[in-house]
């Protein structure tokens, strides 16, 4: 298309949402004038289901669940007042909360008072809050706020390293709605231990998030931490963020939690627009649609032209991936739905992986976010009438350019401004975008069975070890083979796992594992690699 086409387009497909600071252009992306009146009757059908979720329909029908995180900014649309209470009055415990600890009516043992926020959580319990608490910090924010986000015990060690000497200053937040998510825990029992050793009641600097009588809220409330706030089976992880999950920290941090709230729920009056051109998230949802289902580009890249954005794609891998990324569609036909989510940050994403997008595959598109508003105060000029946000607004559009000759496309999501309000409108943005997009393609957006998958599997991982370490040290000082091991314990199929298993166990002093490499001759005939045939042949013992 010639330069005057494209404008022609602009103004027929932009999107714009005064009332909200936003805008969404969807013109760049390559669908034919017609197509969204195709989609007439399936978007109709997509309004009603979304009105209906929020009425409280069972939406999350595998779990038997209410889907309600709409209702955590817009508490009267809940279907009963148990609910609007509930959520009304978390809120409340949270600014509550929130002003006693920074006012040091809540202190620590042994402290004036709490400076830190050490979040521990994973998935749905982090990756949300990560981003908002990135997005919005600032120099002078009362808690600066850190985060165990899996089981790594480097990643932790890490954390604790920086916390070390503000420990006695650090209050640690625990976040798991079933109270028994394994990485969660594990990072409880770590910080405890850190606490314990720094000579520290840890219950005396703990805050407990998680589903009422869960065995989180139970060891909270039995050692009595300093709060437990609620999560709801009718939210998921994913979608927590605007819940007690995010506002707890955030606040804390010092972000304006009345501001984010607010911005989500004016998008949600927005996105409830049952005319397509005229709400944003029906038209992205479209835009997917037609790239995944006409033009089969499965990957949606997104570009923030912003740094305080820079975790935003990493929060949409959970919402959108987990949401979309589906074997079977509801009637249970496979349908193998989902939409690949990464991303970098403008301008560094010119200096990275742009050379691929407009010269590699074409299996993509783009999601640029721009944010006109570039600082309160005025830019230094690095050449003449030109600042450093002049040059991002450059390189956006630049970039854009750059793929638009390729013919690959993308859509373009303007904020006027980037704070607490414009955050919660990003938020509540993407997340109609997914429900209305998991409408059209006819999948369930709030199930997750490929995660319990996962969660079994590594049970049985860890279930496979206790078995080899129990017949190791029943025969301690006796070197056996990983074969032998299999026989021994009935798992003759898991011999490639018990490996790795004596491998993992051998590197670390936690299991007294130590192997005794004597190399079956015959391995090493056959196999040209000595080294490798020694460890394959080698024989473990417990010492």
């Amino acid at each position: 298309m010639n330069e005057l086409e494209l404008w022609q387009r602009y103004r027929k497909y932009l999107c714009a949402c005064p009332t909200i600071g936003l805008q969404v252009d969807i013109s760049r992306m390559l669908f034919p004038d017609g197509f969204l009146d195709t989609l007439g009757e399936r978007m109709s059908r997509a309004f009603s289901a979304m009105t209906e979720l929020e009425r409280g329909a069972e939406a999350n029908v595998d779990e038997h669940r209410m889907v309600g995180h709409y209702w955590l900014r817009t508490p009267e649309l809940a279907p009963d007042v148990d609910i609007r209470a509930d959520i009304e009055r978390t809120v409340a415990v949270v600014k509550q909360f929130t002003k006693d600890v920074h006012e040091q009516k809540i202190v620590p043992e042994r402290s004036d008072g709490f400076f830190v926020v050490l979040v521990i959580g994973i998935g749905g319990s982090a990756l949300g809050v990560q981003f908002v608490c990135d997005a919005l910090g600032r120099g002078d924010d009362p808690m600066v706020v850190r985060f165990i986000d899996n089981t790594d015990p480097d990643g932790i060690d890490r954390i604790l390293d920086e916390v070390d000497e503000s420990l006695d200053q650090t209050l640690t937040i625990v976040i798991s709605k079933s109270g028994d998510t394994k990485e969660t825990r594990n990072g409880m029992l770590e910080v405890a231990a850190a606490y314990r050793r720094a000579g520290l009641n840890f219950a005396k600097h703990a805050v407990a998030i998680t589903r009422e009588g869960s065995s989180l809220h139970q060891r909270a409330v039995g050692e009595h931490w300093l709060a437990t706030l609620p999560m709801w089976d009718w939210v998921g992880g994913r979608t927590s963020v605007l819940s007690a999950v995010g506002l707890l920290p955030t606040a804390l941090q010092g972000v304006d939690i009345d501001s984010l709230l607010s911005g989500a729920r004016e998008c949600d009056i927005v996105t409830r627009s049952s005319c397509i051109l005229d709400n944003p998230a029906a038209l992205m949802a479209a835009m997917w649609h037609f790239a995944r289902e006409q033009c089969d580009q499965r990957n949606m890249v997104i570009l923030p032209y912003r740094d305080r954005l820079a975790l935003f794609s990493r929060y949409l891998q959970q919402l959108v991936m987990e949401s979309i990324g589906k074997e079977r569609s509801r009637t249970g036909q496979i349908v193998h739905q989902g939409l690949t989510v990464y991303g970098n940050k403008g301008s560094t994403d010119q200096h990275a992986f742009v050379q691929q997008l407009r010269d590699g595959p074409d299996d993509f598109f783009v999601t640029f976010i721009e944010v006109l508003r570039d600082r309160q105060e005025k830019s230094v000029r690095v050449e003449e009438d030109v600042s450093t946000g002049d040059y991002l607004h450059g390189f956006l559009y630049g970039t854009r350019a750059a793929l638009d000759e390729k013919g690959r496309q993308s859509i373009t999501i303007t904020l006027n401004e980037l704070n607490a309000r414009s955050v919660g409108v990003l938020i509540a943005l993407f997340e109609r975008a997914v429900g209305l997009y998991a409408e059209l393609i006819d999948v369930n957006a709030y199930d997750q069975p490929g995660v319990e998958a996962g969660k079994k599997a590594a049970d049985r991982i860890l279930d496979l070890q206790r078995k080899v370490l129990l017949y190791l040290r029943t025969h301690r000082d006796a070197g056996f083979t990983v074969e032998a091991i299999a026989e021994a314990i009935g798992e003759p199929d898991a011999v490639e796992a018990i490996l790795h298993l004596l491998d993992h166990a051998a590197a670390n002093p936690d299991h007294e594992i130590k192997p005794a490499p004597e190399a079956n001759p015959s391995a090493m005939t056959t196999t040209p690699n000595r080294s490798r045939a020694v460890r394959l042949s080698a024989r473990y013992s417990a010492s």
